[in-house]
């Protein structure tokens, strides 16, 4: 797993049209990565539409969020309608991304089935890992004040 003060491996992944974005297309920019299991879980939409309503105090820093999940991108962008997400989600379809950033997870009643832990990573200016929160209970919510606090001290 990537530590704090580590280079955030770099990623490209599809969003929710299919365009291609990579990670090191925001180096300048302060970064919050938030993987999540799955569009359209209780716990998941809540986490995504916190970070929604929390978008003015990120732009007003010149700071980005970013969602990742193993989810197709056409189910993304229909999650990311639904919610009216007013940031950019990405599609880690092949489970790589998840993997580099060692945040895989196995749903126990689906052997096999691969998701994302639910999990943030605060990548600064640099492109180093400034912060890292990674949960294996994908019932728990990250701690978005702690976030915001270190979002807003990068910036």
């Amino acid at each position: 797993m990537p530590e704090i003060g580590e280079n955030a491996p770099d990623f490209e992944l599809p969003d929710t049209d299919l365009k291609k974005v990579k990670l090191s297309d925001f180096k300048g920019k302060v970064t919050v990565l938030a993987f999540y299991p799955g569009a359209f879980t209780s716990v998941c939409t809540k986490e995504l539409c916190t970070f929604r309503d929390s978008m003015a105090k990120f732009n007003s820093i010149n700071a980005q969020i970013i969602g990742i999940s193993v989810d197709p991108p056409f189910s993304n962008k229909a999650f990311k309608d639904q919610n009216k997400l007013n940031f950019l989600i990405l599609s880690d379809y092949n489970r790589e991304v998840i993997k580099k950033y060692n945040v895989y997870w196995e749903f126990p009643a689906l052997p096999g089935y691969i998701l994302a832990k639910r999990a943030v990573f605060v990548i600064g200016k640099d492109g180093k890992i400034k912060y890292k929160w990674v949960s294996d209970d994908p019932t728990k919510e990250p701690p978005y004040e702690e976030i915001e606090k270190i979002v807003k001290e990068l910036s």
